[in-house]
């Protein structure tokens, strides 16, 4: 991941949506790149030692100033490798992003020892560690999911509902307090209020339905 984001330069975020162990150090590994600027994944990663391209797809975006990638990737991991020292602490991992050059990694451990023990090896082994949060969950929180989400977001949205919601996040329309206005997201879209408004809540009763299941 880190020597992609630099292979890449202009990168916004790295995420490992789904890894798996091969043998001698060799990972496949799945991950989600959203970037500044176009890039052709081929060309980028034969300039990166000891890492292959196995698949690649686009996900759809309405911005020209953003290009998302999942990527499907063989890699040469050379130890350590941070979903292994998670790994090895039988903890689960939740979720593995690089953004401004800094891995956050979240992590379900049984308790606060064991995740004291991978905090530790963390430190020792890579030389800096920093808690953000602790929360105490009875779930233990889903594992790394190879993008399903995402995946499953784009089938179930239509187009327009995607450019809404992506123009909404971006501009700060979900922010509290919130850093635009429907005038303002209809106005950047060329379409009318009550169109935005339409298509934000359809796009939201969507999500909700994914998560809770349709109403009876």
């Amino acid at each position: 991941m880190a020597k992609l984001c630099r292979a890449l330069g202009n990168i916004r975020s790295i995420e490992l949506d789904n890894a798996f162990y091969v043998e001698d150090g060799t990972w496949i590994e799945s991950l989600t790149v959203a970037s500044n600027d176009p890039f052709t994944p081929e060309r980028v990663l034969e300039e990166i030692s000891g890492v292959s391209l196995f698949y690649s797809s686009e996900v759809p975006t309405e911005s020209d100033d953003l290009e998302i990638r999942r990527l499907t990737i063989l890699a040469n991991e050379s130890y350590p490798f941070i979903l292994s020292l998670v790994l090895r602490q039988e903890a689960i991992p939740n979720r593995i992003v690089l953004q401004n050059g800094v891995f956050e990694v979240v992590v379900t451990a049984r308790d606060w020892d064991q995740f004291r023990s991978l905090a530790d090896e963390i430190q020792d082994t890579l030389g800096e560690f920093e808690l953000l949060s602790v929360t105490q969950n009875e779930e233990p929180g889903e594992p790394l999911d190879s993008g399903r989400l995402t995946e499953v977001l784009v089938s179930k949205l239509t187009d327009e509902q995607l450019a809404v919601l992506e123009t909404a996040y971006d501009n700060g329309y979900f922010d509290i307090p919130r850093e635009t206005s429907a005038t303002d997201l209809a106005a950047e879209l060329d379409i009318a209020q009550s169109t935005v408004s339409e298509r934000l809540r359809t796009a939201e009763r969507t999500l909700l339905e994914l998560i809770y299941g349709p109403r009876n």
